[in-house]
């Protein structure tokens, strides 16, 4: 579980750095400009990401159950697992009404996806990664919609085909993960597929 734990501080430390530090942030790349700054940042990311992954493992072969989740939550998973995928492809597909409406959505789609999770699974290392994710998630989006109140920002409003192309896009890649790819790479088949 330390690892586990390592990997999160790592992994949303450095994501955190806009909710805690956006100062200090400012103030580093203009020094040492952008291109260092996001080096840096992936590198410690990847670190993260890595030690979660191999973490997350680790705690899974000495599994603490906590308690024993309705059947119904893991569907109510998927269909939260569903908008969070459409979510994240909303984050990147122009001019959808997704973005212009939530402004933040792959944040939010973190929180319905970690939210999710929590629901559906019941070991200690679950509520451990689903819970730190979802933490970050609600403080990362509270700070993003300060930032644009401070900033006045304004977001493109959307159209129909860039709100299609999201929504297709993000159902496509939900239905790749939860069929083939969840139990390929996690070794879990959430629709009970293999």
């Amino acid at each position: 579980m330390l690892v586990l734990v390592i990997g999160l501080l790592i992994f949303l430390g450095a994501h955190s750095v806009r909710i805690f530090a956006e100062g200090w942030r400012t103030a580093t790349i203009a020094r040492r400009g952008e291109k260092p700054w996001k080096g840096l940042y992936t590198l410690v990311s990847l670190l993260g990401f890595a030690l979660i992954v191999w973490g997350y493992g680790l705690a899974r072969q000495q599994p603490v159950l906590l308690w024993q989740p309705p059947v119904m939550m893991k569907h109510l998973n998927s269909l939260f697992t569903l908008l969070a995928f459409i979510f994240l492809a909303a984050a990147y597909v122009p001019r959808n009404h997704i973005k212009a409406r939530l402004r933040h959505p792959m944040v939010l789609g973190v929180k319905l996806w970690a939210f999710g999770h929590l629901l559906a699974t019941a070991k200690l290392a679950d509520l451990v990664l689903f819970g730190a994710f979802l933490l970050w998630a609600i403080l990362s989006f509270r700070a993003a919609r300060q930032r644009d109140r401070a900033l006045g920002t304004v977001y493109a409003p959307g159209t129909v085909g860039g709100t299609l192309v999201a929504v297709v896009i993000g159902a496509v890649a939900w239905a790749a993960f939860a069929f083939w790819l969840h139990a390929a790479w996690i070794g879990v088949a959430p629709l009970g597929a293999r």
